[in-house]
């Protein structure tokens, strides 16, 4: 019997002795609790800001309480907003996209022609309205309870799904939406407390990482990336007008995001597909930060790459595309002009300047009025223009199919007998390649260069800061594709006269988006293009009507078409005037210089 008890005895102790192996292995190289509750426990700081959000703006009652207090309300209501900004627009973007709008008339599906005019919601209505000497007091109360009734909505259905890639995600959506949007003043427009408020949005993502410590296999790791988080958070405790922007991206931004691919690494995240931020980004100023692709019809369509930019520069410079065989993509967009033409217009049939196409490739709108949704959609409107090339689709192909190479190309790199849509993927894709990030801006905020001025340094931070640029053109392309999620492209109406007259100016006569779908509300609107390669790219608006960045600036300066005197109902810039010095406006068009690629 005492044989038998100790043979159990011996077997009962081996078992332990192997289970215990058994999850030392499993948990091996782990510094913390092998439980991992992150996903709950960020579940909850998410539910405890949208109450206390809630909370606050609820208490904002125009007839009871003094006006001060109805800001210190505002104010802190805000500040929970801001706290749940990371996740909120990470896990409900639409929402979020809303609750975060400029006061502005919002359309909304005319592509569907279910067209929508819509007054806005959100904090910046409340900010702004807060702000007024006489409230209007139906507009407030409005804005106020919808915002609170969306973010009780959001709060009833709150449902995260967090898995440690979708935590990656939203770690780095939210670093570059500090350096792109929160450090800009580009969604404070009264209270110009943004860099107070990226210090908020910076705290969620500390406590998200301390949340996430069992996730870390090194303590080192999640301690370095702690730590360049708080450094960061402590640079932000400063003037808004002085600000270093420049060397806060540079260290700070860039940084982050360098140790965020060592995080990603630590916790061997396997990421199922890549967004419109590269997954293994380093710096937000390389030709490498941004997925091309996310912008393309055909997201995968990347087999024999390389051959198929070599095709499509082939087509781009073709002139038999064109119904009298003397007009090619690269007549009007030529590669030493940064791909344009130096022209106001490039004939009198034409009325609109034509834009670079370096950099077009991270858009989700083309031409002036928005109205292809893809540079190969795009193709097709240049074919079928009357005073373009004047053809259809079916002649091109005819066309490029009586040229031996060519037909042999497409039959080389397309798997498909779409010849059309391969004609049109393969000029896009070479339209693709043109964005280098070469420009001397890229090289010295990347650390590769150091010869950067001060003038052209105070030139960028003005850009993005006093200036109010970089609201509206925003980094790394600067242009009207809103970071992080590249989702849209803007439309803005800024008033562009017909003329230099600043006498009797005149709104230009082109209607813009109107023409398309006669939306009065978007009379005048036009998309926000790019401002890299400014400096080789003159004449600049939609109607070529400013000959030197100078006068640009001026135009800005003043206020816009408003400025100008010119009445409008609907101009979207978020200033009266700007106020820049001499030197400051001098400074700007010194940084927009430094954005010219060296091959221009």
């Amino acid at each position: 019997m005492k044989d038998l008890l100790y043979s159990l005895a011996k077997t009962y102790l081996c078992v332990c002795l192997l289970l215990f192996i058994v999850a030392c292995n499993n948990s091996k190289g782990k510094s913390y609790d092998s439980i991992d509750k992150s996903p709950e426990e960020i579940s909850a700081l998410y539910s405890d800001y949208l109450v206390k959000a809630v909370s606050n703006l609820d208490k904002i009652d125009i007839s009871k309480i003094a006006k001060e207090d109805q800001k210190k309300y505002y104010k802190e209501a805000r500040k929970y907003f801001k706290l749940l900004e990371p996740i909120l627009a990470y896990s409900d973007k639409n929402n979020y996209k809303s609750l975060n709008a400029p006061n502005i008339i919002q359309v909304k599906g005319e592509t569907s022609m279910d067209t929508r005019v819509m007054d806005p919601i959100g904090f910046q209505v409340i900010e702004e309205n807060l702000d007024e000497e006489k409230i209007d007091t139906l507009t407030l109360n409005r804005a106020i309870n919808v915002t609170s009734a969306r973010l009780k909505l959001i709060h009833k259905n709150l449902s995260l799904s967090l898995k440690d890639h979708n935590i990656i995600w939203l770690i780095r959506d939210q670093i570059v939406r500090i350096a792109t949007t929160g450090i800009t003043g580009f969604d404070s427009p009264v209270l110009n407390q943004s860099l107070l408020e990226s210090k908020y949005t910076y705290q969620t993502l500390i406590d998200i990482v301390n949340i996430c410590q069992a996730k870390f296999s090194s303590k080192e790791i999640k301690d370095k990336f702690i730590v360049a988080l708080e450094s960061a958070q402590k640079d932000l405790d400063h003037d808004f007008d002085t600000f270093d922007r420049f060397n806060f991206i540079k260290d700070h931004t860039n940084n982050q995001l360098a140790l965020l691919v060592e995080v990603q690494k630590d916790w061997k995240v396997k990421f199922p597909f890549e967004m419109a931020l590269s997954n293994t980004m380093t710096s937000l100023f390389s030709n490498d930060a941004l997925n091309v692709y996310y912008f393309s019809d055909h997201l995968n369509d990347t087999t024999k790459i390389v051959e198929k930019q070599q095709f499509g520069k082939e087509l781009f410079n073709d002139v038999s595309l064109s119904k009298e065989n003397n007009m090619a993509c690269a007549t009007c967009h030529v590669k030493d002009l940064a791909f344009t033409d130096g022209r106001k217009t490039f004939d009198k049939n034409q009325t609109r300047n034509t834009p670079t196409v370096t950099y077009a490739a991270y858009q989700q709108s083309f031409f002036m009025d928005a109205r292809a949704g893809s540079l190969e959609g795009q193709v097709v409107g240049v074919v079928k223009n009357h005073n373009e090339f004047n053809m259809t689709m079916d002649s091109v192909v005819n066309r490029v199919l009586k040229n031996k190479s060519y037909k042999k190309k497409i039959a080389d790199l397309y798997n498909n007998k779409r010849i059309g849509l391969n004609i049109r993927h393969a000029i896009a894709s070479y339209i693709r390649t043109l964005n280098t990030f070469s420009s001397k801006f890229d090289k010295n905020i990347r650390g590769e260069e150091s010869n950067l001025t001060e003038e052209e340094k105070l030139g960028f931070n003005v850009f993005m800061g006093k200036g109010l640029c970089a609201s509206c053109h925003f980094p790394p392309v600067f242009n009207g594709t809103v970071p992080p999620n590249y989702n849209d492209t803007e439309l803005e109406f800024i008033g562009t006269p017909d003329s230099k007259d600043t006498i009797n100016p005149k709104l230009s006569s082109d209607l813009g988006r109107y023409l398309l779908y006669k939306t009065e509300e978007k009379k005048h609107f036009f998309k926000t293009p790019t401002v890299r390669n400014a400096a080789v790219t003159a004449p600049y608006m939609h109607n070529g009507v400013y000959t030197n960045l100078e006068e640009v600036v001026d135009f800005y300066n003043k206020g816009g078409g408003a400025g100008l005197g010119i009445a409008n109902e609907y101009q979207t810039l978020p200033f009266d005037n700007l106020k820049l010095t001499q030197k400051e406006i001098d400074a700007v068009i010194a940084f927009m210089k430094t954005l010219t690629d060296e091959e221009y």
